[in-house]
């Protein structure tokens, strides 16, 4: 067995070597920022259609964890790529929200992708895909597909080989080995310092900014303009005309992003350094200088390691393609509050949880796959006094690292002034904004509930935003009433709860008037409301009118936490979500009533009551599945048949309105047949000719057995439905093997064989439908074996006298199903047992 364990921990780790090194070659060959390889799943739950991400090359883990693990049905290129064994290549962004609006909505982003399958022989094994910058629109930019197609071929072949020929072997587990790749380039300086004089316009430069930029001491003139052409030709005016408003006590913002020559990304960082040339504090204030000082910083390179970015008043730090922190200067330790010992070696989500998690996680995937820097705001809790400090942040892409800064809020706008001149104070949210609608409909199209409405509202619009607090409210017989909340202080919205619309408070007024309400401060919403209660002093709202196709459905609140303005984009986006969300709480509306008459109607197709003989006890139960307004076709009954007792038990294909209709038409032909005292089989075959004859379209499956009390004797017949199962008095719960017949339905000359038994007296007969065994990417043996271990526990519970009934046993084998978060089939139970005395 050990020999065994340790070939199995060396396969593993081979299989894990061989992908690594594919992904990393496809990384090349393609100028990819990121590849993995996907293989079939084999995880706990896993099913055959799901395929798992085995490796990841480039970005950390966790920034791709939506896409571990997908099912092969879904609209995605590489579940494309591995049902139809053929390469996917998306040369841009239009493409993929033409071709995969989902992908594209989940990575809202300027880039291409490769999915290319891994041939085996009899199928893909796998999928390797690789994502590279972006091509234009017109999708001219070459591509080597026949060398990455020789990649994945040679890695099926290796893979086979691996495995023996064994294909059922080559499956993946658990999370995705994430793997660094190879530097695109040796490290060289990647800092360089200057001075510059506006009176005379001489730049002194020391030796590093000459080697970074490729100079030779000679070849540079030494003056404003020969730097900025060194630094960026065609943006030289950029770099002069920073340097003139740096010497008037205006610097930038935060440090500009160039383009070198040779489109290497570099930044530029200016502050105003008095006539000494010494770097100022941070807290050094403006007004006219003689000096100017600069660090040019090259983002692709190594680490920053020069003594003069720990003198920069803004925090600069560098993460490589997985995350792990490698540099950090002092003004970003003291931002993060934390030692930069603490910081350095560690991943993102280690050392600065705050700036990790939605809507931050998309900032990040967007700078680490297209090569544009992005920017947004940040606000990490635990500020002075507990409350928040922010930053605007910039993240810049290079090949190898990212270089983020962090500029503080008190230098980004002074109060009462204007913002300062910068990428940095743009929080726009780059594409995703204009992607926000997608992927909030694509998360509404499961939320079938208000409350999973709400939720979802909650989970993706709000932090998208930055939003701290939540309200819905719904429209209900000219009143406004509250259907979900958060953030809000316990209790305050009550009073708003139920309110008419002719009250003046801007949750109605924004329905009424069909216009969504933006206050950028709490001051302006008291003066807009004088009298109207405030939940907090400091923070901004923003109310929504929740209007589907021209009907009212309700409001939604947002609130955030401090004063903040709405750009016109934000505004334009935050109404077009508002629609989405009333077509959703408008669907849910119908759900909840749908639901309601659809489980009556099914109650009413089910006995009231089960009919009854003083020497047999019997216990029903029905669960209707949850995904879906349709009512199912599961159905049972007792029916007295001569001295005994028929049982019965079905299931109709499908759900909906006809499925049930086809129920009640067998349920009443069973009925019939079993009251003359028909023999099971008999049962069956005319059950089977009359839906045969009715033609629904449908079929159907059966178990029916009658039961002689008195002398315990029991014969079944089935029409593929499953076995029966039986507890004997002090023995195991166990399937009966019982022949059966075909569906009901299909073939008018089937015949139902007839098994015979003896039931002992306080034996249990269990008849059930598949939504109570079976379970997604598990065979119904195994589900069967389940419920025999449940009937097994709860026999026993009943036998030592503690109350448990029959009714009880059926409680107990159908808990799981009844608090399951899904059941996507209907249950049926009914439970029979022979008692000693009649």
């Amino acid at each position: 067995m050990a020999g065994s364990g340790e070939r199995a921990v060396r396969t593993r780790a081979r299989l894990a070597a061989l992908l690594a090194d594919a992904s990393t070659a496809a990384l090349r060959s393609a100028g990819g920022r990121v590849a993995g390889v996907y293989l079939r799943a084999d995880g706990p739950g896993d099913a055959p259609d799901f395929l798992r991400l085995a490796v990841l090359a480039g970005l950390p883990g966790p920034l791709f964890r939506p896409w571990w693990r997908v099912h092969m049905d879904r609209p995605f290129p590489v579940c494309d790529a591995y049902r139809l064994g053929l390469p996917v290549v998306l040369p841009n962004a239009t493409e993929a929200v033409r071709r995969y609006p989902q992908f594209a909505a989940g990575l809202p982003f300027p880039f291409a992708s490769v999915h290319m399958p891994v041939p085996g022989g009899g199928g893909p094994l796998g999928v390797l895909a690789v994502l590279r910058p972006s091509a234009g629109d017109d999708g001219d930019e070459p591509l080597d597909r026949e060398l990455l197609a020789r990649l994945a071929e040679g890695l099926g072949t290796e893979l086979l080989a691996l495995a023996d020929g064994d294909r059922a072997a080559i499956v993946w587990d658990g999370e995705p080995q994430c793997v660094r790749p190879p530097a695109a380039r040796p490290p060289q300086t990647a800092v360089g310092r200057f001075t510059w004089d506006p009176a005379t316009h001489a730049v002194r430069a020391d030796d590093r900014l000459h080697t970074l930029l490729g100079l030779a001491a000679g070849d540079f003139a030494g003056t404003d303009t020969a730097l900025a052409e060194a630094l960026a030709p065609a943006e030289a005016y950029r770099v002069l005309a920073a340097l003139r408003d740096t010497a008037a006590g205006k610097p930038p913002g935060a440090p500009l992003s160039l383009r070198a020559a040779d489109g290497v990304s570099r930044l530029l960082d200016l502050w105003p350094a008095g006539d000494g040339g010494a770097l100022p504090s941070p807290a050094d204030g403006g007004g006219a200088v003689a000096r100017v000082g600069g660090v040019v910083f090259d983002p692709g390179r190594a680490a920053l390691a020069d003594g003069a970015a720990d003198q920069l008043p803004q925090g600069v730090f560098c993460l490589d393609r997985l995350g792990t922190v490698g540099y950090a200067n002092a003004a970003a330790a003291r931002f993060a509050g934390r030692a930069r010992e603490a910081l350095l070696g560690r991943t993102l989500w280690d050392a600065l949880p705050w700036l990790t998690g939605p809507p931050y996680d998309d900032h990040l995937r967007g700078a680490l796959l297209s090569p544009e820097p992005v920017h947004f705001h940040v606000r990490r809790p635990g500020g002075t006094d507990g409350g928040y400090d922010g930053f605007a942040v910039s993240v810049y892409p290079g090949d190898d690292l990212l270089t983020c800064t962090l500029v503080p809020a008190s230098r980004m706008e002074a109060p009462g002034g204007p913002r300062p001149p910068g990428p940095a104070v743009a929080a726009g949210p780059s594409m995703a904004a204009a992607y926000r609608p997608i992927a909030l409909a694509i998360a509404l199209t499961d939320a079938v509930t208000a409350q999973q409405v709400s939720a979802v509202v909650m989970q993706e619009l709000l932090p998208a935003f930055g939003g701290r607090r939540l309200a819905i409210y719904l429209l209900q017989e000219r009143h406004l009433h509250l259907a979900w909340e958060s953030g809000f202080p316990p209790g305050f919205l009550e009073p708003f709860d139920g309110v008419a619309l002719d009250a003046r408070i801007p949750a109605v007024e924004t329905l009424a008037t069909g216009r969504p309400l933006f206050f950028e401060s709490m001051r302006q919403l008291a003066e807009t409301y004088p009298g109207l209660p405030l939940d907090a002093e400091e923070g901004s709202r923003a109310f929504l009118p929740l209007i589907a196709s021209g009907r009212p459905v309700g409001s939604c609140v947002l609130g955030f936490d401090g004063p903040r303005g709405f750009s016109a984009e934000e505004r334009t986006v935050l109404t077009a979500l508002a629609g989405l969300i009333a077509h959703a709480m408008e669907r849910a509306r119908r759900y909840d009533s749908e639901a309601a008459l659809a489980r009556g109607l099914q109650q009413a197709l089910l006995p009231s009551r089960l009919s009854a003989h003083p020497r047999v006890e019997t216990a029903g139960r029905y669960l209707p599945g949850t995904e879906g307004l349709d009512v199912g076709g599961d159905w049972y009954d007792v029916v007295e048949s001569g001295d005994g007792l028929a049982l019965v038990i079905g299931d109709v294909q499908g759900h909906g309105v006809q499925a049930a209709a086809t129920m009640g038409q067998l349920r009443s032909a069973v009925r019939a047949f079993a009251l003359g005292d028909r023999p099971p089989d008999e049962v069956l075959s005319g059950t089977n000719h009359l839906l045969i004859g009715l033609d629904p379209g449908q079929f159907a499956s059966c178990c029916c057995l009658r039961l002689d009390p008195a002398t315990g004797l029991t014969r079944i017949a089935r029409a593929g439905h499953p076995p029966p199962l039986l507890l004997a008095p002090g023995g195991r719960a166990r399937p009966l093997d019982i022949p059966g017949g075909v569906v009901l339905g299909v073939d008018p000359g089937a015949r139902y064989p007839v098994t015979e038994l003896i039931l002992e007296p306080d034996a249990i007969l269990a008849l059930y439908t598949d939504g109570l065994v079976e379970r997604a990417g598990a065979d119904i043996d195994d589900g069967i074996a389940d419920l025999c271990r449940a009937l097994d526990r709860a026999g026993a519970a009943a036998g030592r006298r503690d109350g448990l009934t029959l009714s009880g046993v059926a409680d107990r084998l159908t808990a799981a199903a009844r608090h399951a978060d899904a059941r996507p089939d209907d249950v049926a139970l009914l439970l029979a047992r022979r008692l000693r005395h009649g």
